[in-house]
């Protein structure tokens, strides 16, 4: 840890870099021993590109690529991947002024979902909240990051009640498939129950007031919340887990997500 904080302290010379924050596992105290440190640097205006690199080299003993502000996409949008002596260490670039505007739109209600590589089901803006929620400060010489993290340590309820209310896609979605099961169009109708699952996983996180980061572990931490229908996290994953078959299978599986979307509503209250 003493060499992440290091780290830290140098990333913040950086021109354009205002802080950096630890997230992941290891901010929640979950990690494995294996696991990455991934580490948010958090960035306003220029930021020094061949800086970051110079640094990046350093550290690791050679060179390394560093993605800048869009290289990666419009979300997740620049960053690296770092090799030091055997430990995988993540930077991921946070433009520190669009986080602070979508954890406005959160306060107010307000969310979207775009389209970013490595995420299969769309980038939810909220993730950017949350992840200043639920990590822990290393460097913030301006004190931005750590007031906006006592902040975004009480879940808004206006948040809440949007993307509970954001169920109703779900219920959408599945009485699409139910068209395309009967014609056997396993790619439309695997992509419509794998979103529409996604849709009240996240539904499901905001009715528990608890920040969903992304996909990845996320069915089995809603199972383990307490309103949340129960099995679901094993009924979801059998649903998933093997859609070929023929028409009447999936006809078959579109009629237990649609059981799975009635029984999150009903706990929503909607």
């Amino acid at each position: 840890m003493n060499e992440i904080q290091e780290m830290a302290a140098r990333l913040v010379e950086v021109d354009g870099v205002v802080g950096v924050m630890l997230g992941g596992s290891r901010a929640r105290d979950e990690h494995a021993p294996d696991s990455d440190w991934d580490l948010g640097v958090y960035y306003r205006g220029p930021l020094d590109v061949a800086a970051l690199r110079a640094l990046a080299a350093e550290v690791t003993g050679g060179p390394v690529e560093v993605a800048g502000p869009g290289e990666w996409g419009p979300w997740v949008n620049g960053g690296a991947w770092l090799d030091v002596r055997g430990q995988a260490v993540d930077w991921i670039l946070r433009d520190a002024d669009r986080v602070r505007a979508v954890w406005q739109d959160c306060r107010a209600g307000r969310h979207e979902v775009g389209v970013q590589a490595g995420h299969p089901l769309g980038f939810w803006s909220p993730c950017y909240a949350g992840e200043v929620a639920l990590g822990r400060v290393l460097a913030d010489p301006s004190g931005e990051l750590g007031t906006l993290r006592a902040e975004a340590g009480t879940y808004p309820e206006p948040l809440r009640e949007a993307l509970t209310g954001a169920a109703w896609e779900a219920g959408f979605l599945v009485s699409n498939a139910a068209k395309s099961a009967r014609r056997g169009d396993v790619l439309h109708v695997s992509l419509s129950l794998s979103r529409a699952v996604g849709v009240l996983v996240q539904a499901l996180f905001a009715h528990h007031r608890r920040w969903c980061l992304n996909e990845k572990g996320a069915l089995a931490a809603v199972a383990t919340m307490p309103d949340t229908p129960p099995g679901f996290g094993d009924r979801a994953g059998a649903l998933l887990g093997a859609l070929g078959g023929g028409p009447p299978e999936l006809v078959a599986r579109v009629a237990l997500a649609g059981g799975l979307v009635d029984e999150v509503r009903a706990v929503l209250g909607g």
